[in-house]
């Protein structure tokens, strides 16, 4: 009896389905560049994902390339209700369906073709693990009914399997992934065996939660381990989040902030991220970060807020999405790096010091390994699809406040005659790069009861909120306030977050720069040279054109210039905001083998003039300094820090 009356523990929010966001103003351009690039054309031009894939029936890769390339082209096609990209995405969510077998399994039979030498040759759950999240994605966008059966029979040859042949290796290490979706289809049908699956699941997975709330790696990584792998863990800090919603423990919570502040305290970079050029680097702001880290880890974000509602959460996703994933991808989305530098002042065929190989940092197809290739494309369409979540208590919560229309159904009781209505929210204002929130609210009635909890960010100081004109109190509590009211369909909510320019006092007291959400660096003038050509997709060197050794004075008075954002924002010589600063040349800051050196803890420049220099966000700069050395008093730059 115990067991058929459990159930999950209640999570703060809960996500929206995929479609009930829809992407607007820059974001929406953002995902049609996307889609006008890799994500869109990557099939015809990259056979790791072509017509001979395993996954679409062929004979080649068949492992984790296409399921990752799928699960963000597929919400990426729906968002943008592409029906070119739809038919593509069709064609591979149809092949799945039609190869499960009489006992539930799926999927490419025989070998696992895959260049990856850690597959598991016994048997491998990673890669279904991926394939599960994008038949949940697709069960969301089109309602078919053929993805809930198909995802029961699954699970059922999972339980029959998963206790002699265990999670090993990636799967062990990622069994989160599993989790979520075995936690989605118990939400679908209430089956109570879907949750003793998940305890043995939880069981076999790794234990983030003890490596996060006593976290072991204080410095750089010299050798490799699961646990210290970059891409596992920034899959791995959710984990304690979905083991929560099975026990309700408050250890997992507490894991997950000790996580998230060790990792920042021992590996944290000025982008929002942790290093990691393979596994965990250290605060060298020369030290990579594997692009999949970064979308993964925005992934993970997107669900601790969903588990928590906190706002700390959100900070992150943000401050990850608008700095650390343009940076690391070409404007016009036609190549990207495998890992990215803080401080980036050349991208070429050069040893580093990393465990990845020369090419990891060249803008390409498939710099060093296609792994980033494959999953590179889940950034922007799912941060688009967390933009805003149910409150769970009949209102909505947002998470980010990047243009879009929310439509989701709002208020009810437990009569009939309390029906919930229909509220479409339209978010304006060209955030992050304005600091000015209006969202119109629509509703299919005169009027409903329902909360709308905004999210303050914890840069903001000062927020403002009006309705109608009228300016309103917030409480916020857990980085959200609250507005709870009767809504009449026509209001207009204008929130303002005022954004302060401000450094942060990084490692040997070099300084970032912030303002709001956005990190902003010194663009070093570009010189693109092609090293691979092919017939869409180039592989390219980038050299510097321009001085890049300045340090920033430390009683800079920062001052903000706004032009107007264009289609692509994240193009250096278009920024739509920029910030002039003051600094020096540094003369013996020098390189450490191919890479930008330490910045000098005690810079020298006496005789250098002062040079009036133009910050633009860190994200629109491929080549780039984002950790200055400090010049004057420290005091002074003391005041400033956060």
């Amino acid at each position: 009896m115990e067991s058929t009356m459990r159930k999950l523990n209640a999570t703060a929010f809960q996500a929206l389905p995929l479609g009930a966001i829809k992407p607007a103003g820059w974001l929406r351009n953002q995902l049609r560049i996307q889609a006008d690039g890799l994500t869109g054309h990557l099939e015809e031009h990259w056979g790791d994902v072509g017509p001979g894939n395993g996954w679409i029936g062929g004979s080649g890769e068949s492992w984790e390339r296409g399921p990752y390339y799928l699960d963000g082209m597929l919400p990426l096609a729906y968002l943008l209700e592409d029906e070119k990209l739809i038919a593509k995405a069709q064609r591979w969510v149809e092949w799945s369906l039609a190869s499960q077998k009489e006992d539930g399994s799926f999927g490419p039979e025989g070998t696992i073709q895959s260049v990856n030498q850690d597959i598991n040759k016994k048997h491998d759950w990673w890669h279904y693990m991926i394939m599960l999240k994008v038949m949940t994605q697709y069960k969301e966008a089109t309602g078919d009914p053929r993805i809930v059966p198909f995802l029961t029979k699954f699970f059922g040859y999972v339980r029959s399997r998963i206790e002699a042949m265990p999670l090993e290796g990636w799967a062990k290490a990622r069994g989160a992934e599993m989790l979520l979706c075995i936690q989605w289809l118990h939400r679908e049908t209430g089956e109570a065996p879907l949750l003793e699956l998940a305890d043995i699941v939880a069981k076999q997975t790794n234990d983030w939660t003890d490596i996060f709330h006593d976290f072991p790696y204080w410095r750089k990584v010299e050798e490799w381990d699961w646990t210290t792998h970059v891409v596992n863990v920034a899959m791995g800090i959710k984990t304690p989040g979905i083991r929560y919603e099975l026990s309700g423990a408050e250890v997992e919570r507490a894991a997950v902030h000790r996580g998230i502040d060790s990792l920042m305290t021992y590996h944290g970079q000025a982008h929002g991220m942790f290093s990691g050029d393979e596994w965990l680097s250290g605060t060298h702001p020369s030290q990579g970060v594997e692009l999949c880290a970064v979308v993964e880890y925005m992934y993970s974000m997107e669900h601790l807020t969903r588990v928590f509602g906190e706002g700390r959460f959100g900070d992150i996703l943000e401050k990850v999405a608008f700095n650390a994933l343009p940076a690391t991808i070409s404007k016009d989305w036609r190549a990207h790096q495998y890992d990215q530098q803080v401080n980036q002042v050349v991208c070429n065929v050069a040893p580093r010091n990393w465990s990845n190989g020369p090419e990891a940092n060249l803008f390409g197809l498939e710099p060093n390994f296609g792994c980033c290739t494959a999953n590179m494309h889940q950034g922007w369409p799912k941060l688009t699809s967390h933009l805003w979540m149910s409150d769970n208590r009949s209102g909505l919560a947002a998470v980010s406040y990047a243009p879009c229309t929310v439509q989701a159904p709002v208020g009810g009781g437990a009569s009939a005659t309390d029906a919930a209505a229909t509220a479409t929210l339209t978010v304006s204002g060209e955030y992050p790069f304005r600091d000015t929130v209006t969202i119109d609210v629509a509703l299919d009635r005169a009027s409903a009861d329902f909360a709308i909890s905004l999210r303050i960010p914890a840069w903001c100081e000062s927020p403002s909120l009006t309705i109608n004109g009228v300016k309103q109190e917030l409480n916020v509590v857990n980085g959200y306030a609250r507005v709870e009211r009767e809504w009449v369909n026509g209001e207009l909510l204008t929130l303002t977050l005022p954004m302060e320019v401000r450094t942060i006092s990084r490692n040997l007291y070099a300084i970032s720069v912030e303002r709001g959400p956005l990190v902003f660096a010194l663009p070093i003038q570009e010189n693109w040279q092609l090293l691979t050509k092919r017939e869409m997709f180039h592989d390219w060197e980038v050299y510097p054109g321009s001085p890049w050794k300045y340090g920033l004075l430390a009683d800079n008075k920062f001052e903000a210039s706004l032009s107007e954002v264009p289609y692509q924002p994240f193009d250096a010589e278009h920024a739509p905001v920029r910030l002039k600063a003051t600094g020096q040349l540094v003369r013996e800051w020098k390189m450490e083998g191919n890479n930008a050196g330490t910045p000098p803890i005690y810079p020298k420049t006496a005789g250098q003039e002062l040079a009036e220099l133009t910050l633009v966000p860190y994200g629109s700069a491929r080549l780039r300094i984002g950790e200055f050395p400090l010049i004057g008093e420290r005091e002074k730059a003391w005041k400033k820090r956060v």
